[in-house]
């Protein structure tokens, strides 16, 4: 998609008339819609929309169009938000010393593919750090204490502490757990909900927690695959963005697995950012609505 774009995403109740109480709004404004997407979930009774109009076409800037649209998200019960394409979204990345999601990131970004800016990684070990360096992005070593440290809760306490204030100084879109394999604190995944998404190596549900393929070797199965969610206070049960699956077979080692695995990580938390990032997903409850 080129040229500049509003994108008004809306979740409200559902009920006869919103497509057109909306369309009528654009049109008083005279937009050119380009994309428009809806989705009713007839259990819960909830009704979801993401409209891209041509900025172009629209005569007022995106404040303006903000003011003049609540009151309409309002009479209609919903939550709503509406992104401008010219402003650039930016993340930050915690990472631990895995380097495939890494690696991925930065150069998808590098080369333009992903739209984002990356204002900093935060690594609670600094051996990535000539890989972030390299892409002329800023790197912080915030260490956590080791296991056996008598003093590990107070440290973890700490270095979450200088992890919040890093993140918070930059107020991202969206801070991505690149194979982050420190478990957010409650109150960091509430002051982040709907920003932090985690790459779960395992197709969740199966196999949560620690070293999910190697649990999946010792069962025996055929179909091994990634996840990525948003982060939680409940541990690798957020809701989901993506997911995706590769067929392994019993003559392969658990080794082989995790291999296969990476590359479906790089991929399912690649597509997942980019969908986050256009203001794809919407979260309802723990579900969410993803308009590809």
């Amino acid at each position: 998609m080129t040229g500049r774009r509003y994108v008004i995403t809306l979740s409200c109740p559902d009920r006869t008339g919103i497509v057109a109480r909306i369309a009528s709004f654009l049109a008083g404004l005279g937009a050119s819609i380009t994309e428009a997407a809806y989705h009713a979930d007839v259990e819960a009774g909830v009704f979801a929309t993401r409209q891209v109009v041509d900025a172009a076409s629209v005569p007022c800037d995106v404040e303006e169009l903000r003011e003049l649209f609540a009151p309409v998200a309002a009479e209609l019960g919903g939550e709503h938000r509406i992104s401008d394409t010219g402003t650039r979204k930016r993340a930050v990345l915690l990472v631990t010393r895995d380097q495939h999601c890494l690696h991925d990131l930065l150069g998808r970004v590098w080369t333009g593919e992903l739209p984002v800016e990356i204002t900093r990684v935060i690594g609670n070990h600094a051996s990535l750090e000539p890989i972030v360096t390299a892409h002329g992005v800023p790197f912080h070593h915030v260490p956590f204490p080791a296991a056996g440290d008598r003093f590990r809760e107070q440290g973890k306490v700490t270095a979450f502490e200088e992890i919040r204030k890093l993140v918070d100084a930059d107020d991202p879109d969206a801070i991505v757990l690149a194979r982050f394999m420190q478990i957010l604190p409650a109150h960091l995944c509430e002051a982040w909900a709907g920003r932090a998404i985690n790459i779960h190596h395992s197709f969740l549900p199966s196999f949560a927690g620690a070293r999910p393929y190697h649990q999946a070797h010792r069962r025996g199965v055929k179909l091994i695959g990634a996840t990525c969610h948003y982060a939680t206070a409940d541990l690798d049960a957020g809701p989901i963005i993506e997911q995706d699956v590769t067929r392994v077979d019993h003559g392969d080692t658990a080794a082989d697995m995790v291999r296969r695995g990476r590359d479906i990580e790089r991929l399912v938390l690649a597509r997942g950012l980019r969908w986050h990032l256009e203001d794809r997903v919407l979260i309802q409850g723990n579900r969410t609505v993803v308009f590809h």
